[in-house]
């Protein structure tokens, strides 16, 4: 039992890589535009949803959860300064609370990062097909949605997903560049919607404020909870980052802030403009859009903003899952040929391929459903994780090199922790029932193959593998 909660010390992860390693490439704006990049394609889906559930009391609900978000966020930094490694909240649990909590965790990411490439492979489809349907260009039937009963694939699902598994085996220099670029179009959109909406802003539309009351309010919080979900992803990349005890909390910080404001600013235009009740779930920007403007013009800029939000979240989230199954993998308790670097592009070209091919194929077959839950509670419980593990290296280890520290930790780790769990336990029963089952699979291969061959039991120090 003993065995199972050893903890890395924090001089082997830091450790040099024989052989081929990541490429540095990244300084903090191209840190900021990974987070970003998994954040703001969360908003399209969440701010009809939240209305719903508080009325325009969402744009309270949004604060909130970016308040929640700033308590995770400064214990990433913290850590990530600590440990400026491609691991994230994996890493950082195997340095405070041991490998058998590290591998769940790091289990748990593939349900944030893997899992969720899915339905944003078909979300990016949809607004394709309607956007195509919008100049006279309709697909067969059988290419249009997935239907894994029938005989129906998703073909653009498919082919986006294996373009952008292309491009992340190419190079991390090519694909921060993208994203970059996808991010800068989604933020121009963004800033055309506030110009084109807060003009029509009408106090009546926001009254009353919490129709709901406070239960509406804390339940509107858990949903759009899921739209911050992404900040994280800065941390995956700190291998690959320029001087990354510095630039990698700027990153997680700056990605964060830049999303609360932004989420804040459509939020308020969206439900001020038009009865929260008449909002649709999935594209209440373009409803309020619609009510105030019907240029076909500014139609097509927002609605290509939202392929551009689905694009880089897609981008960012497979660059997260290949790196955090890499650092598994140098760990030994995944198979060692999962972090086989590349000798030309210098990223780990085959299980990238390998996992984007997973995907391209779930994305084809598989509809739209309630596998986004699973994101949410995997990503819930490893911030949770984060949260508790830096009171505890603090404690355990006060005189570690910390470039960044978090500010009155006490205070942010324990609200951040209590906060997360807050928003587990809303969770519907269905959700933690997959949860479970996704646990025991974890829990079998992790007996089957880690805790046999991992470095840290049986040889000690990692170096000796080589």
């Amino acid at each position: 039992m003993k065995g199972l909660f050893a903890r890395q010390p924090l001089a082997w992860i830091s450790r040099e890589q024989d052989g081929p390693t990541l490429r540095r490439a990244l300084g903090w704006p191209a840190l900021t535009a990974i987070g970003l990049g998994t954040m703001l394609g969360g908003i399209f889906p969440t701010i009809g949803t939240g209305a719903h559930a508080a009325g325009p009391a969402v744009i309270l609900a949004f604060t909130l959860s970016g308040l929640v978000s700033l308590c995770v966020a400064l214990c990433y930094a913290e850590f990530a300064s600590m440990v400026p490694v491609a691991g994230s909240a994996y890493t950082y649990a195997y340095a405070t609370l041991g490998e058998v909590v590290a591998w769940v965790i790091g289990w748990d990411l593939i349900l944030e990062y893997g899992l969720s490439l899915a339905p944003t492979a078909s979300s990016w489809s949809d607004y394709a097909q309607h956007l195509l349907a919008n100049i006279g260009i309709t697909l067969p039937q059988w290419a249009q949605t997935a239907n894994l009963g029938g005989r129906q694939i998703d073909v653009i699902a498919a082919l986006v997903v294996a373009g952008i598994t292309i491009l992340l085996c190419v190079g991390i220099r090519e694909s921060s560049r993208v994203n970059a670029s996808l991010v800068v179009f989604q933020i121009i959109t963004m800033l055309v919607f506030i110009a084109a909406t807060v003009g029509f802003a009408h106090p009546s539309n926001l009254q009353p404020f919490a129709p709901f009351g406070g239960h509406g309010i804390l339940t509107s919080t858990a949903l759009v909870f899921f739209a911050y979900i992404g900040f994280d992803t800065v941390t995956v990349a700190s291998e690959e980052a320029h001087n990354p005890e510095r630039n990698v909390p700027i990153g997680i910080i700056l990605a964060l802030a830049i999303g609360t404001l932004l989420y804040v600013a459509l939020t308020y235009c969206t439900v001020a403009v038009m009865p929260f009740a008449r909002l649709s779930g999935g594209a209440a920007m373009l409803d309020a859009l619609g009510a105030v403007n019907h240029n076909r013009a500014l139609y097509w800029l927002v609605a290509l903003g939202g392929l551009a939000g689905n694009g880089t979240v897609m981008l960012t989230s497979l660059l997260g899952q290949v790196r955090i199954f890499y650092v598994m993998s140098r760990d030994r308790l995944l198979p060692p040929q999962v972090a086989k670097i590349h000798p030309k592009f210098r990223t780990p070209a085959t299980v990238t391929a390998f996992t984007g091919g997973i995907v391209a194929i779930l994305a084809a077959v598989l509809p739209l459903s309630e596998l986004l839950t699973l994101v949410n509670i995997g990503t819930l419980a490893a911030f949770t994780i984060v949260c508790a593990g830096v009171l505890v290296l603090r404690i355990t280890q006060p005189e570690a090199k910390r470039p960044f520290r978090a500010p009155l930790v006490w205070v942010f780790s324990i609200l951040g922790a209590v906060s997360c769990l807050y928003l587990i336990s809303g969770l519907e029963k269905a959700t933690w029932w997959r949860f479970g089952i996704w646990f025991i699979i974890g829990i079998a291969v992790y007996a089957v193959y880690g805790y046999r061959k991992s470095h840290l039991r049986t040889l000690g120090d990692p170096q000796r593998s080589h």
